[in-house]
C-alpha cells in the first residue's frame, strides 16, 4: 500500500500503480501480491481507505491540540494542509470513494455514517456545533457540509489552477468561515445574510417608485 501510495505521489496518475511497478518498489515478485490484493483496482481502493484513515487522524489531531475557541479553524487548516501536502492521493480519494453502507441522512442527523472518511466529516460538524456553542444535530450538519464543500472545492481547485492569482490561504480560510459559518452573536445569520438589508431598501425603493 505505502509503495502504491508514493508510485501515486510520484507521477499523479494511478493508471502508474501496476501490480509489476508495485512490486518492484517492494522488492517482491509480483504474483506475490495475490496473497493480499486480486488486483490493482484492489490496491488502489486500500491506498484510498489509508488516506481517509490519515486524514481522519489528521483532523482529529488538530482538534485535539487546538484550543476550544480555534478548533474549527484547526480542523480546517489541517484538512487544507492534507490536501495540500498529498494532491494526488487527495484527488483520488474522492475520484474512487464508495458507500460502505446504504447513507442514512433521511433520518439520522449525520450523512456520513457508514462513508469512507466518516470519522473525519464528524470530527468538523462536532467543530463546527462547539464553534455555534450547539450539540451536533442535524443544522450543525448542514453547516458542516456546507464548510466541507466549500474546503473540498478550494482545494481542488488550487490544485488545478494553480496559476491563478489566489488570495493567501490563511485569508482565503477566514473568507470561508465568514461567509459560511453562522456568527454566534445570536442572530443565526451567517455573514452572507448581512446583504439581506441592504437588499430590502432598494426593493422598498422601486416599489416608492
Amino acid at each position: 500500500m505505502r509503495a502504491a501510495a508514493d508510485v501515486l505521489e510520484e507521477t499523479g496518475n494511478e493508471d502508474a500503480i501496476t501490480l509489476r511497478g508495485v512490486a518492484r518498489q517492494v522488492g517482491i515478485a509480483a504474483p506475490s501480491i495475490y496473497r493480499h490484493f486480486k488486483d490493482v483496482d484492489a490496491i488502489v481502493l486500500a491506498v484510498v481507505a489509508d488516506a481517509f484513515a490519515e486524514l481522519d487522524a489528521a483532523l482529529e489531531t488538530a482538534a485535539g491540540s487546538a484550543a476550544s475557541v480555534d478548533r474549527l479553524r484547526a480542523v480546517c487548516v489541517a484538512y487544507l494542509d492534507f490536501a495540500r501536502d498529498r494532491p494526488h492521493r487527495y484527488r483520488v480519494m474522492f475520484g474512487r470513494h464508495r458507500e460502505t453502507r446504504r447513507s442514512a441522512a433521511i433520518t439520522e442527523p449525520r450523512p456520513a455514517d457508514g462513508l469512507l472518511g466518516a470519522a473525519a466529516f464528524d470530527t468538523l460538524a462536532t467543530a463546527v456545533a462547539a464553534h455555534l456553542d450547539s450539540e451536533p444535530d442535524r443544522k450543525a450538519s448542514a453547516e458542516a457540509t456546507t464548510l466541507w464543500v466549500a474546503l473540498h472545492g478550494y482545494a481542488s481547485l488550487h490544485d488545478a489552477v494553480p496559476a491563478f492569482p489566489w488570495p493567501e490561504p490563511a485569508d482565503m480560510l477566514d473568507t470561508l468561515l465568514e461567509r459560511l459559518v453562522r456568527s454566534t452573536d445570536g442572530t443565526g445569520r451567517r455573514g452572507g445574510d448581512l446583504l439581506g438589508e441592504p437588499c430590502g431598501v432598494v426593493l422598498d425603493e422601486a416599489e416608492q417608485r
